[in-house]
């Protein structure tokens, strides 16, 4: 099996490339074929498949540290990254049957997961019917299986995989933050999913299901919401360690026009210089301390009060770490806004990816405030 640190050592060898690929990647408006590749030969992309599928089964933490790397080189290909590492471990939740087919034919998953119950699922003999259209569909692009959800005629949440030759892709994407992703739209016309390619939309929330029961490690039974801070987490705090490196260049360098001014011999450069490398470490520690958290809970069991404790975590993260992106981009001066400029790619990105609504900062204070006066949730995002 390959071991955490092996996994980490590649995240950093292939820097570089991304960092090379990243304006091509945005261009693209879909993640590079060939970095794909790249993730799927590294073992990255199969880093929480089951050991018994042959992946390396490894913990959030080494998760964290993988991400964080890639989205020092390329934020966008960090998100697909990211949520193709976690889906698999959605996938692991599936029943055994679509196990079998999911991570039979080569031991891991593309999968999308778009679980906003978008979709009509109409019941029939033995699974049900399909049809719809998906937004925001992150890792579509390089898919073998979608994940899409609706409400079923007992007006409750479930969740369908089918093969993604099944669906239509529709080029929606089109944004000037997180270009790369090509999260286009999923479009589902009168397809049947099994019901053993379906699950319970409440059931795959809390996190424990059948499929979870054939592993003993309690990793696979974490709830879907608290799977889904720990994908933002590492892409904004390496984003914005990506977007420093790239803010250090440019003073090192600045000359200001006019004047003459040579910046890094200003004191209030060296004042802004350490305020972003700072308030930069003081994200990193944030999101160590939100993954050190989780990977305890993992364990123990998700509260009510644990899962409000993390939306807050994770809204105070993105809010903080869009701030100081923000700033970054503020002392950078006006040509770093050319599309040739790194950071600028970081500053867009971070200000979309920061916008989640699972990360949302008005939503995310007001349960926490909330639970303080003994009010029940009002999201359902918890």
């Amino acid at each position: 099996m390959t071991s955490s640190s092996e996994l980490i050592g590649r995240a950093h060898d292939l820097l570089p490339t991304l960092k090379a690929r990243a304006a091509e990647t945005e261009a693209l408006r879909r993640p590079h074929d060939d970095t794909i590749r790249d993730l799927i030969d590294a073992g990255i992309v199969q880093m929480l498949v089951p050991k018994r599928w042959g992946g390396a089964e490894s913990d959030l933490k080494t998760v964290y540290e993988v991400v964080d790397v890639l989205a020092q080189g390329c934020i966008s290909t960090a998100w697909i990254a990211s949520f193709y590492i976690g889906h698999n471990l959605y996938a692991a939740k599936l029943t055994p049957q679509a196990q079998d087919e999911l991570f039979g034919p080569r031991g891991f998953v593309l999968l999308p997961a778009a679980t906003a119950p978008t979709m009509k699922a109409e019941p029939v003999e033995g699974g049900w019917i399909i049809s719809g259209r998906a937004p925001w569909g992150s890792g579509v692009m390089h898919a073998d299986w979608v994940m899409v959800s609706g409400m079923t005629h007992e007006k409750t949440p479930r969740s369908f995989v089918m093969p993604v030759a099944d669906v239509t892709v529709v080029d929606t994407w089109r944004f000037t933050g997180m270009a790369g992703t090509g999260s286009n739209d999923i479009v589902a016309e009168n397809v049947f999913v099994p019901d053993h390619r379906s699950i319970d939309g409440v059931a795959l929330r809390k996190g424990a299901t059948d499929g979870t029961a054939l592993y003993d490690n309690p990793l696979y039974a974490i709830p879907l919401v608290p799977m889904s801070y720990t994908t933002i987490v590492p892409v904004l705090t390496g984003g914005l360690k990506g977007a420093l490196s790239a803010f250090e260049a440019i003073v090192d360098r600045r000359v200001r026009n006019f004047s003459g001014d040579v910046v890094k011999d200003q004191q209030h450069a060296h004042i802004v210089m350490g305020e972003m490398q700072i308030a930069t470490r003081a994200v990193d520690v944030l999101g160590r301390a939100h993954i050190d958290r989780t990977e305890a809970l993992v364990q123990t069991g998700f509260t009510t009060e644990d899962r409000i404790a993390l939306k807050g975590s994770a809204a105070y993260l993105a809010r903080t770490g869009r701030e100081v992106m923000q700033a970054m981009m503020a002392g950078a001066g006006s040509s770093n806004y050319h599309h040739d400029q790194p950071i600028q790619r970081f500053w867009r990105d971070l200000a979309t990816v920061t916008s989640h609504a699972f990360w949302d900062w008005d939503i995310a204070r007001e349960q926490v405030g909330r639970r303080h006066f003994g009010l029940p949730i009002s999201h359902p995002i918890v």
